[in-house]
């Protein structure tokens, strides 16, 4: 089993100001517990550090971008020669797709790649020997139901999420034999600013609330992939093991993301 929520006493949280990295950090916030947590907006990461720290959390916010990895690297290592971390949670991601071209922008591309994909191995590479040695930590990483199959739309979101989904769950066998506990979570449609963008109709769409639970109840049991809402799991799951030509024929038509 991993650590309960009840005994963590150092979180840190990327992509913390806003979505499902906010509802987290207010989740985890308590007296005791050290929150570590970062964002771009300054303003956004304030609120939400001044919420964990009126409910008695002691809180550590960074105004760091993911993508780079000195700063990364030099803000966890400083915090974990302090405070030894118990969960990172590599939460930060943007969304981003081809707004119904034929193409999608370079440029783009690697943006989503740089913060999905490398923004991920910047935060968990830093202190991963750290729980080796201590033989004890849990990291998780946010992946999604669209790392399931390439969906139509969104090439670089669907890749990038597919990479960080494969490399956590790789991850988890290797570290496994170390005590330290590697979680990969695949959410469908949530409640934040990143959806709030989507101009077709997302079904099952859950509160971030809602999918804090979940993933925190997932952490907890240590379970290894932590995939909701249970029906578009199993839609995603379905095109994944279709064969290739039935799903691409299936989704030719699905709507473009923004």
């Amino acid at each position: 089993m991993s650590v309960a929520p009840n005994k963590v006493k150092v979180i840190v949280i990327t992509g913390a100001s806003s979505g499902i990295g906010r509802a987290l950090a207010e989740l985890y916030a308590k007296s005791g517990v050290v929150l570590c947590l970062t964002g771009q907006n300054e303003q956004r990461l304030k609120e939400i550090s001044d919420i964990c720290s009126a409910k008695g959390a002691r809180v550590i916010s960074g105004l760091i971008d993911v993508t780079d990895a000195k700063a990364m690297e030099e803000w966890l290592l400083d915090i974990d020669d302090k405070h030894a971390v118990d969960i990172i949670i590599a939460n930060a991601g943007i969304s981003a797709g081809t707004n119904g071209n034929t193409s999608e922008d370079p440029e783009q591309v690697k943006r989503v790649f740089g913060v999905n994909l490398y923004g991920v191995l910047n935060t968990i590479s830093p202190l991963q020997n750290r729980m080796i040695e201590r033989q004890s930590g849990s990291i998780v990483i946010m992946s999604s139901l669209a790392g399931y199959r390439g969906w139509p739309g969104a090439p670089a979101y669907c890749g990038s999420k597919a990479a960080v989904k494969i490399y956590g769950e790789s991850l988890r066998n290797v570290l496994s034999k170390s005590n330290v506990y590697v979680n990969v979570v695949c959410p469908g449609f949530v409640k934040s600013r990143m959806t709030d963008a989507n101009e077709f109709k997302m079904p099952f769409l859950m509160d971030t609330d809602k999918a804090a639970r979940i993933i925190a109840k997932g952490i907890e049991n240590n379970k290894g992939r932590i995939a909701f809402p249970a029906m578009t799991t199993f839609i995603a799951w379905f095109f994944m093991v279709l064969p290739d030509f039935m799903s691409h024929y299936l989704l030719s038509n699905s709507p473009s993301k923004s």
